[in-house]
């Protein structure tokens, strides 16, 4: 149905996508992987209408295809879910799902009603219940996703592709979607699927498609390849273990979070996390996980309880306070919460310590280069320069540069929410043991993931929520994933 050969683009000096050839086939999942910087997200721009290729070839349905526009590549069929959510915040779930499309009755007036009926239909198509009347903002990012899904079906599209869009949603969320994506495929469509979860890759795609360093490496059915397979070919060299979990010794209570309630979000939450521990806030997506450490580090408020950073109360509500007391937070959003957008790379590595870098009040872009680069080289951030704004890189090494900002402050308490998501698994496993070397240094740590092999993987014990509630503490030797999914669905035994 879709044909790419020859496909090649760069961006000044850089070379984004080398010779890069790509089939997508009427009924068929075909699943791209590569590293971050791989080429991944230019290449989905490409077939977006966004970018146009500097060389090469696009055909679909054996036609010459050009691409101006997004507009084009909508006319054309094509549909994308990017990786990373792109809402007007301020309309309804309706108006971003029909935005430049909206129904319209007599004198060109938009159809409101008819617009929110159409949405509805396509949330039930979906298996969720999400109100269109609902503005975006404030939205989770899984809900995001599934408006961006939503948006792309509504294109009745004939290839569809899938830009991480499962890196936050709950086991339920992703079946739900894979059987909508499979339904389109067996209607006859080509799905494209890009993904760094490969249970996900190999349960849905027929084909696999690796690319290393903007190149195409190889194109092969699923049956014939193994995990060890695709991640040789994707970074070029064996990867150690993903969860480089080492013994560390530990010691006194770090941070303790004492009857923690906000009304309508969570409940009575106590728990304490110790110097070189690694503590996991596992759960459905819902849950009230990202609530409680937003609230744990003052970005939001709560009605009562009390948080204590080595033995001292935390003022409620302040996060300069949380930073003062030795507090770091990599949200789950890098793109609204931990990074800004339109500053270059260099200066969001460094915003939390520009009074420490600035002399007589003054900041300097030389301090500023220095102490960017000691942490982008030890994370290996991908940019062509420090001084680039931080949109042109890739969202994995977006997200190593929110790592970075953080790390440099040396935090006595590193809480992370969702640290791998939309990262690639030698990256990941690279996160994974700086986590753990973190907690060898000294330093507790307190994780919310959605990925289970993850938490099983890398905490010394398992928090689990359940409807705003912790529903149970596991120690380490005693959790496995049974335990872990009947408390976060509220069987388990507290």
């Amino acid at each position: 149905m879709l044909v790419l050969e020859g496909v090649s683009k760069s961006f000044g000096a850089v070379a984004a996508l080398r010779d890069v050839r790509l089939e997508l086939r009427a009924g068929e999942a075909h699943a791209l992987v590569g590293e971050n910087g791989a080429g991944k997200s230019t290449l989905v721009k490409i077939l977006a209408g966004a970018h146009a290729p500097d060389a090469g070839t696009i055909t679909m349905n054996g036609e010459p295809l050009v691409l101006h526009n997004p507009a084009d590549a909508r006319a054309a069929g094509i549909a994308v879910i990017y990786q990373e959510p792109t809402l007007f915040p301020d309309l309804s779930v309706a108006e971003n799902i029909f935005m430049g499309r909206q129904p319209l009755r007599g004198m060109r007036r938009i159809d409101a009603g008819e617009m929110r009926r159409r949405a509805a239909e396509l949330f039930d198509r979906l298996g969720v219940q999400l109100d269109p009347d609902r503005p975006a903002r404030g939205l989770s990012i899984a809900d995001q996703q599934l408006v961006e899904i939503a948006k792309a079906l509504s294109f009745d599209a004939r290839v569809l592709v899938m830009d991480e869009p499962t890196a936050a949603l709950s086991g339920v969320e992703v079946e739900r979607l894979f059987a909508v994506a499979r339904s389109l495929r067996d209607a006859g469509a080509a799905v494209l699927f890009i993904s760094h979860r490969f249970d996900e890759v190999f349960a849905l795609c027929e084909r696999i498609t690796v690319m290393r360093d903007g190149q195409w490496v190889s194109t092969d059915a699923a049956a014939d390849l193994t995990v060890a397979d695709v991640v040789r070919r994707m970074v070029g060299r064996e990867v150690g273990t993903l969860f480089p979990k080492e013994e560390a010794a530990i010691g006194d209570a770090r941070l303790e979070v004492r009857g923690l309630t906000r009304q309508g979000y969570f409940t009575d939450v106590s728990f304490t996390v110790h110097s070189g521990e690694i503590v996991a806030l596992a759960g459905l997506v819902g849950a009230g996980r990202s609530e409680v450490i937003r609230a744990v580090f003052g970005v939001d408020r709560y009605d009562s309880g009390e948080v204590l950073v080595d033995g001292r109360p935390l003022h409620r509500g302040s996060a300069s306070a949380a930073i003062g007391a030795g507090l770091a937070l990599v949200p789950e959003d890098r793109r609204q919460q931990g990074l800004i957008m339109e500053l270059s790379v260099e200066r969001n590595a460094t915003l939390p310590r520009r009074w420490s870098l600035s002399s007589l009040g003054l900041l300097f872009g030389g301090s500023e280069r220095r102490a960017a680069r000691d942490w982008s080289q030890r994370l290996q951030v991908k940019a062509a320069r420090l001084g680039d704004p931080v949109s042109t890189l890739s969202g994995g090494n977006q997200q190593k540069v929110v790592l970075a900002k953080w790390l440099a402050t040396q935090p006595r308490v590193l809480i992370v929410d969702e640290p791998t998501r939309g990262i690639d698994v030698g990256t990941k496993a690279e996160v994974h043991r700086l986590l753990s070397t973190l907690a060898g240094e000294g330093v507790a740590v307190l994780m919310v993931s959605s990925e289970l092999p993850e938490v099983l993987g890398m905490a010394d014990r398992v928090l689990v929520m359940h409807e705003g509630r912790l529903a149970a503490d596991i120690p380490r030797h005693q959790a496995d994933e049974e335990s872990v999914m009947l408390a976060a669905t509220g069987q388990g035994d507290r």
